[in-house]
């Protein structure tokens, strides 16, 4: 994994607006309409290199395919998972129930019930019915492919893969096989391996996409922190196994708080959670940083050693607000955390995706997503004036 030798490196958390041709094409599959997959497949390859080509333009240094492929950063596991069975009901609305919807009903209300209609590929609750096997491969040579290709031909010097982290499967599906909880999350685990391995064969950066981890407290009101710490320390183990064989310095995870534009008050605080994230086999940690409920935790690093040769990612602009954040802002977080952490241990990332749902309305326009990408790239450069002359 490249660092920040000689200047603040820039890179993004993964998931970015899929143009209209791409979104038209996975609405129609959903709906079961007639589907032409070698057209859908060269349609892919084109927009995965037209948007590495983006990226490279506005100076990210650590690029992605923008999860292109994926119907959800998280349910796309669905496809590539034997065992798992759909149901005949929605998924549960991701802030059902929440500490958040508790403090704030009224501004929930309209997002916390199941769409009507039959669930779809993408809402649909799946159910653990049979043993865990990896079923994807097919999917993952042509993603991996279609990275490679457009990394060669952008000129970009790195390129990194997100992927699901097995308790992030496992706690948004109904285990109906395994005698445990755990078993069925060990399971997903030892799947899950195969993607992990493959995607740092061909030569790409791991990302292990974690919101989970952060969110149960959120979505379990009856816990306290105690006992969520209790349950990370559990799943921490559990990504560490995910990980066998894979270099940590192959390997950066990532969690945050989701994609909700609401006032988030509930949202586990850094320090009490920070000690154990770093325990994950990884030689970088992206999370949230850049939006208000978030931004003072850099004082957090000041007690935490972070190990030689390892990074830290913070969030320097917000999937959370529509405003542009200014180069100059950008650049005063990258320098608070190289304060905390080196400068040689800082690269400039966002705090959550883009376009994490391939059939949402995004809370950011395509246009704005961009000009926020391109205030980070400046912002690091300003960064590294400052903290290399």
């Amino acid at each position: 994994m490249n660092r920040s030798t000689d200047r603040i490196l820039a890179t993004h958390v993964g998931s970015l607006p899929r143009p209209p041709e791409l979104i038209d094409a996975i609405v129609a599959d959903d709906r079961g309409e007639p589907f032409d997959s070698q057209k859908y497949d060269a349609m892919l390859g084109r927009t995965v290199a037209t948007v590495v080509a983006r990226q490279v333009e506005l100076g990210i240094d650590c690029v992605s395919d923008g999860e292109f492929s994926k119907r959800g950063f998280a349910v796309y596991a669905h496809e590539r998972l034997g065992g798992l069975t759909p149901s005949n009901w929605h998924r549960p609305a991701a802030w059902a129930d929440s500490r958040e919807v508790l403090s704030f009903p009224e501004f929930y209300e309209p997002v916390v019930h199941p769409p009507s209609g039959p669930p779809t590929a993408h809402s649909v609750q799946m159910i653990c019915t049979g043993p865990i096997v990896y079923k994807g491969e097919e999917q993952l040579r042509r993603d991996l492919a279609n990275l490679k290709a457009a990394v060669a031909d952008s000129g970009a010097t790195e390129a990194f893969v997100p992927a699901i982290s097995p308790s992030d499967i496992a706690g948004n599906q109904v285990n109906e096989f395994y005698g445990t909880s755990e078993e069925f999350l060990y399971a997903i685990a030892d799947a899950m391996n195969f993607e992990y391995r493959a995607i740092v064969d061909a030569g790409f950066v791991l990302q292990i996409d974690d919101p989970y981890l952060v969110n149960y407290y959120i979505k379990n009101p009856e816990l306290s922190i105690e006992q969520c710490r209790a349950w990370a320390r559990g799943q921490v183990e559990a990504i560490n196994h995910s990980l066998t064989g894979i270099p940590e310095d192959r390997v950066r995870y990532h969690t945050c708080y989701g994609i909700n534009m609401g006032p988030r008050i509930h949202d586990m605080e850094m320090k009490d959670i920070l000690d154990i994230i770093i325990d994950i086999r990884a030689g970088a940690y992206s999370f949230e940083f850049g939006n208000p409920r978030h931004e003072h935790e850099w004082r957090c690093w000041e007690d935490v050693k972070l190990a030689d040769g390892k990074s830290v990612i913070p969030g320097v602009i917000t999937h959370s607000s529509l405003v542009v954040e200014h180069p100059q802002l950008v650049a005063d977080r990258l320098m608070r955390f190289a304060s905390v952490v080196g400068r040689e241990n800082v690269i400039a990332g966002g705090d959550c995706g883009f376009g994490t749902q391939a059939m949402a309305t995004p809370e950011i326009h395509p246009s704005i997503v961009w000009a926020k990408f391109a205030a980070l790239a400046e912002g690091a450069r300003i960064a590294s004036t400052e903290l290399w002359t």
